[in-house]
């Protein structure tokens, strides 16, 4: 059967039509998403400008706050405007590398996370050699290997939607343009396509996260051998992980491992990993990291002082 599409262009219905609401929420997520590229530029700026960068750890820290900025930019700039006009609308092209580029950076993000962890267990299970596992060529290769993986999954993702016929209507009940809201829209049986994408994003996602709680539950099983103060230290490293991934990936599990369908509270949930969780890492792993707060005071407390001598002198 030829694929034609009629459709041009949709109709992103956001998340809400009542023109209060719509006021309310620009306000509220205009804050947000100054407060996103604040806290993810003071770490990024904190972490390159010391020798924090020189640590496997903050090395992820540093890529994985550079991915929200790209990820949340995807979504959230378009979500703010549209909330200012009447008729949302996105064109077909748009819509698609839109759909593109936030599963490529959320891929990324996922991988990260998963990057993070591993270190983490090289830290606390293998202490003797974690700076041989650990060295800057194995860091650079993980976040390579994310990137790559990131691109196969989106590049799928994508793929599994531009082949579907879109005829009428185009109205996309969303605030992005996403996969299950467009299979929704296709003039064709997407059962197939919809188990695909499943396959691809769902168990992608669960795979992961069973990954990485597991890895956690290991690691928190070799520190109860600890003294008590590494056991403080340690625990409160992996707990800022855990608050992390249990706020990007459950909301993620209840979209995507499902079959293809939608429900209202899908916007919801979309809201928790596309801006509150980019949003909140910030002060996650700098409110529970005393080595993060003391490099924050020393980069943004100290060099200034010093400037300010050296121009008095």
């Amino acid at each position: 059967m030829e694929n034609i599409n009629n459709v041009t262009e949709f109709v992103l219905l956001g998340l809400s039509q009542n023109k209060k609401v719509k006021n309310l929420c620009f306000l509220l997520f205009l804050f947000c998403y100054i407060a996103i590229w604040m806290g993810n530029l003071l770490i990024m700026i904190s972490i390159t400008c010391s020798q924090l960068i020189d640590q496997p750890m903050y090395f992820f820290l540093n890529n994985l706050a550079l991915s929200d900025l790209c990820y949340t930019s995807t979504v959230t700039p378009k979500l703010v405007t549209d909330l200012l006009v009447e008729s949302n609308m996105i064109s077909y092209t748009n819509c698609m590398a839109q759909l593109f580029v936030m599963h490529f950076f959320g891929g990324i993000e996922v991988f990260i996370l998963t990057g993070m962890a591993y270190d983490r267990y090289v830290a606390i299970c293998k202490p003797l050699h974690y700076t041989v596992i650990m060295n800057r060529k194995r860091c650079y290769a993980i976040v390579i290997a994310s990137c790559t993986g990131a691109f196969l999954h989106s590049f799928v993702q994508c793929l599994l939607t531009i082949t579907l016929p879109f005829c009428g209507p185009n109205e996309i009940d969303h605030y992005f343009c996403d996969v299950y809201p467009l299979l929704k829209l296709a003039c064709t049986d997407t059962y197939r396509v919809g188990i695909l994408v499943v396959a691809n994003s769902g168990m992608m996602g669960l795979v992961t996260f069973v990954v990485l709680v597991l890895s956690y539950l290991l690691i928190l099983y070799t520190i109860k051998s600890y003294p008590a103060e590494s056991r403080t230290k340690a625990l409160s490293t992996c707990s800022s992980h855990i608050t992390v991934v249990v706020l990007f990936f459950v909301p993620v599990l209840f979209i995507y491992i499902r079959p293809a369908t939608t429900f209202p509270e899908d916007k919801v949930f979309a809201l928790f990993y596309t801006i509150i969780a980019p949003m909140f890492n910030p002060l996650i792993y700098t409110l529970r990291n005393m080595e993060m707060k003391n490099t924050l005071r020393k980069v943004w407390c100290q060099k200034p002082c010093l400037i300010g001598r050296q121009i008095i002198i």
